[in-house]
């Protein structure tokens, strides 16, 4: 089995819990691919440069940082310099045989580029170009499993590689769940809240398994803001062919670990309508 872990970028993320286990699991054995965000490394490189970073909200309620050439160029930097390379480091040095990737090396994550994006502006639907970001279709997970038999521990950062060459931003989250679908993975979505709850304010409603479709829907209902976009990631991943997505805390003891375990809110091929059902 494969298990990819997604280890958020926000700020409150603290990535030293998932670096050990990460270390415990590929020491026992365990084949293991990191995909990483890294929004707030992205937000603090655009301050630097002196641009303010814009974000904008889809109609279907998703809000993300919107890419334009500008911001395209931090991103790169931010993410397959920065960030790759800082955690791919940190595994190095956690005894883990860490060996770092963008979404354009060996055209490992591919799709379509978009040309605008719809957005929701003062109440009103609009249409933004200048987008520079696209949809991953395809992942090289040939190249993937080549590295895992090898020995590596892929670590993998968007940009992606669109249709006509370009790198361009693609969401982590969802970049995560197609590596996931590819690999028929486990996917661990960490992050710096314990999973999905129907009252974001009461630790007691937080929503354990989604395993049929009317659990789902209770998920999605329950999803509101950053936690949209990873609800959205666990169904393309279910979707995709992963085994089970769980959405857990990044700042528990032991956090992969606990995961597995049974901790955050766990998915399964069931809550898409299927066998397991």
């Amino acid at each position: 089995m494969v298990i990819v872990v997604k280890i958020g970028g926000a700020r409150a993320v603290e990535p030293e819990g998932a670096l050990a286990d990460i270390a415990h699991l590929t020491a026992n054995g365990e084949r293991v691919v990191v995909v990483h965000g890294g929004s707030t490394a992205v937000d603090e490189l655009l301050a630097d440069l002196g641009t303010e970073p814009e974000y904008v909200t889809t109609p279907g309620g998703v809000t993300g940082r919107f890419t334009d050439a500008e911001t395209m160029e931090a991103f790169t930097m931010a993410m397959a310099g920065q960030v790759n390379t800082d955690l791919t480091a940190a595994l190095r040095n956690e005894g883990v045989n860490a060996l770092g990737l963008s979404g354009v090396d060996g055209g490992l994550l591919t799709g379509a580029r978009k040309s605008a994006v719809r957005v929701i502006e003062d109440g009103r639907k609009k249409i933004k170009r200048g987008d520079h970001s696209g949809r991953i279709e395809s992942v090289n997970s040939e190249l993937l499993k080549e590295l895992l038999e090898s020995g590596y521990t892929p670590v993998v950062s968007v940009p992606m590689l669109a249709e006509d060459g370009t790198p361009v931003n693609a969401d982590a989250d969802r970049a995560a769940a197609a590596v996931a679908g590819a690999l028929g993975a486990s996917l661990v979505v960490l992050t710096d809240v314990a999973g999905v709850y129907e009252d974001p304010e009461d630790p007691e409603t937080l929503i354990e398994s989604a395993e049929t479709p009317a659990q789902m829907e209770r998920v999605e209902a329950a999803a509101e803001g950053f936690m949209t976009k990873k609800v959205m990631a666990a169904t393309e991943a279910l979707d995709g062919g992963a085994s089970e997505v769980i959405v857990s805390d990044a700042n528990f003891n032991d956090p992969i670990l606990a995961a597995l375990d049974g901790h955050g809110t766990r998915f399964t091929p069931g809550a898409l309508g299927g066998a397991d059902e």
